[in-house]
């Protein structure tokens, strides 16, 4: 396979803590090649195991990992999408299921940025909903939020229904 020149992130790689096990286990393979080429002959040595997420984004490019200048352009594009894909910060009241957020990430990725990288956090005092935060915007999309802004129309509703029960 010829490599693209974008840059593909599969919707399992979804924060900068995936790009960072995706670095360490590049740079795992790279120490194995050059501890290969000095060791003597005959010597019984371990490859690293290769998870399928490097396999995957590897292939998925067009890098091999069995050479050398694709494991230096692989291990410079996953530095590249750490250091400039933009990162949005998601806080939920519980938990999302990863078929939630894979759909989060694709929706982001498709209508944002094809590297968007997500992080994840929880938020109980927000009750249900979400707030998305990036470098230079804050979006509150919580019922809290939500509830406090109807606050006036709340206390209109509940004078009225006490006052016509009297």
């Amino acid at each position: 396979m010829e490599r693209s020149s974008k840059f593909h992130l599969p919707l399992t790689v979804v924060g900068s803590s995936n790009i960072s096990s995706l670095q360490r286990e590049l740079n795992a393979v790279e120490d194995f090649f050059v501890a290969a080429r000095v060791r003597a002959a005959g010597t019984a040595f371990q490859p690293p195991r290769v998870t399928k997420a490097l396999e995957g984004i590897a292939r998925d490019n067009g890098y091999n990992l069995l050479d050398d200048s694709h494991r230096k352009d692989l291990g410079a594009m996953l530095d590249a999408v750490k250091q400039t894909a933009p990162k949005i910060h998601i806080s939920f009241a519980a938990e999302p299921s990863p078929k939630a957020l894979e759909r989060i990430l694709a929706w982001f990725r498709a209508t944002v940025h094809q590297q968007a990288l997500l992080q994840v956090g929880l938020q109980p005092n927000i009750a249900a909903g979400c707030v998305v935060r990036t470098p230079n915007k804050l979006f509150d999309m919580s019922l809290r939020v939500y509830l406090e802004k109807q606050e006036p129309y709340l206390v209109e509703l509940i004078k009225g229904a006490v006052n016509g029960r009297r």
